[in-house]
């Protein structure tokens, strides 16, 4: 402990207290790098929050205790990854967040009994808006959706009433293909009594017309190029399929053209067979007659009555008739066709594919182009025309051609399985290691040039501090040289005895003069380079 306490009096004041800043800025640092290490890892709670729901999820974590953080304008909220899945939770069973829109829960707390008739219908319309926003946004790139519906009532004894309309403004990442916005329009269509698809209009944050709800229904010319397009589509990816899993992935091109026939046909024939004949009615008359002859006399005798039976017993000539007619109807078999062909008729398809060689390593190591054997093409051919239902009459071509492709193919990397699977990283896990690890050189490079620096410079002796207690020893035992060597000055060596004093001067004097001497041999170095060179390798190669 002595010598401890004549240690820090030695130090003197001025040192002592820069060790005590020293100490605390040390401790300061330190404490930071530890905080900073030791806090926990911030994930996102909810991303692309309106203002309104931001604002409830903070007040609900802020009840909680919980620590968050807000960036991008309170749009973005981060709480400690380990209570992400609670947080969630907790919050979802609390209705947050609400999606910046009001729905069905609008009902949960309002006076039923208070509210006027007016109030229930603006109140249901919201919930409506509402809720199709709120199922909009579920869709592939939309960021952002907003409703609005125009559901105009019948007024008394109209006889004609205004349709239902609606519009909806949205905020994408990306263009929207053709289908996503015809099905936002039918979505909204079926959720809404009496609106039709055509009569729904969508804007994006641009201000450009997705699609028009005063055009009267979409365009058949639109319609049309969406069918072609995704046909195509399909049956490309269906070839390119089946081709790279020959040729390998990334060495093949496929492209693909159908010609299609939109116009719709309706046709109506008449076909009559007269070899196919059938009665439709038939009709038969007969008529017979008979008249007597009376020789063409007249007389008193034939007019009498009696007389005329006279005349009928005997053989007098007759005159008898027949007659029969039969008419038949007959219904000639008839057949009527009418036949109606909807537009999409495929007209012809024309494939082109293109196919890498092969590519093996020569004798140097390099990769050299191979071409693909004639018959392996006439396969990958065969392969095409089945896929694409090739038919002759109809026009079809198929070319696969092989060439080389201008980049060349590239090693594809596997997937670990195993041990090095689970050294897969996540970007926040990346993240993270790149911040611990500018903290831990952070750390070293102050260790090193600061405190290492500081720490020399506090125990090394100081001139106008007195003579450290090494150097009082080595004078009190009169051992001027390692009083010397210990740092002592002249002037501390002044109450030595005369001999002592006569050896400080002898030392001072060599001193000064293997000083002059090491001077000059530098001097010398300096002007002959070449000369000190050899004289160097001289006493190298000398033996010891």
């Amino acid at each position: 402990m002595q010598g401890l306490v004549e240690f820090i009096r030695t130090l003197g004041a001025a040192r002592l207290a820069a060790m005590g800043a020293v100490t605390i800025a040390l401790l300061g640092f330190f404490g930071f790098i530890i905080m900073r290490v030791t806090a926990p890892v911030m994930t996102p709670l909810f991303t692309e929050l309106s203002f309104e729901d931001s604002s409830g999820v903070v007040k609900d974590l802020e009840r909680q205790g919980i620590k968050y953080e807000l960036r991008d304008d309170g749009a973005i909220v981060l709480v400690p990854k380990e209570l992400v899945a609670r947080l969630r939770m907790k919050l979802a069973e609390a209705g947050l967040p609400k999606g910046g829109g009001v729905g069905y829960e609008i009902f949960d707390k309002s006076d039923v009994l208070g509210s006027t008739s007016f109030v229930q219908n603006m109140n249901h319309l919201r919930a409506l808006e509402g809720e199709l926003a709120r199922t909009i946004r579920g869709i592939d790139r939309v960021q952002a959706a907003r409703v609005h519906l125009v559901l105009p009532e019948r007024a008394l004894f109209a006889r004609e009433r205004a349709e239902a309309t609606a519009s909806i403004v949205l905020k994408v990442r990306g263009p929207l293909e053709p289908q996503q916005v015809r099905a936002i329009r039918h979505l909204v269509a079926s959720a809404v009594n009496g609106l039709k698809p055509e009569r729904v209009s969508i804007v994006d944050e641009a201000g450009r017309l997705l699609a028009d709800g005063a055009s009267g229904g979409d365009q058949a010319g639109s319609r049309a190029d969406e069918f072609k397009v995704a046909y195509e589509r399909r049956l490309r990816d269906q070839i390119e399929g089946i081709v790279t899993s020959v040729v390998g992935p990334g060495r093949a091109r496929v492209q693909l053209t159908a010609d299609f026939d939109f116009n719709r046909i309706t046709q109506t024939s008449d076909r009559f067979d007269p070899e196919q004949r059938v009665v439709r009615s038939s009709q038969t008359r007969e008529e017979s007659s008979t008249t007597a002859d009376k020789d063409g006399a007249v007389s008193v005798g034939n007019e009498l009555p009696g007389g005329n039976a006279q005349r009928q017993g005997e053989n007098a000539p007759r005159d008898s008739t027949k007659k029969t007619e039969e008419i038949v109807n007959y219904e000639i078999s008839r057949t009527t066709k009418t036949e109606v062909i909807e537009g999409g008729r495929m007209n012809r398809i024309s494939v082109a594919v293109l196919v890498d060689g092969i590519y093996t390593k020569n004798d140097k190591g390099d990769m050299a182009y191979q071409p693909r054997p004639p018959e392996e093409i006439e396969r990958i051919s065969a392969l095409v025309r089945s896929a694409i239902g090739f038919d002759v009459k109809r026009g079809d071509q198929v070319e696969v051609v092989n060439l080389r492709l201008a980049e060349t193919p590239t090693n594809i990397i596997s997937e670990p399985t195993g041990f090095l699977a689970s050294l897969q990283f996540s970007k926040e896990d990346m993240m993270r290691g790149a911040e611990l690890g500018v903290l831990g050189l952070l750390s070293l490079i102050v260790l090193l040039f600061v405190v290492r620096p500081l720490v020399r410079r506090m125990l090394a002796p100081e001139a106008g501090l007195g003579p450290s207690a090494a150097a009082i020893a080595a004078i009190a035992a009169g051992n001027v040289q390692a009083a010397i060597a210990a740092g002592a000055s002249p002037e501390d060596l002044k109450g030595v005895p005369s001999n002592t004093a006569k050896m400080i001067d002898i030392a001072q004097v060599q001193g000064q003069v293997h000083a002059q001497s090491v001077q000059k041999v530098a001097e010398l170095a300096d002007r002959n380079p070449a000369e000190t060179l050899a004289i160097v390798r001289t006493w190298l190669h000398e033996s010891a």
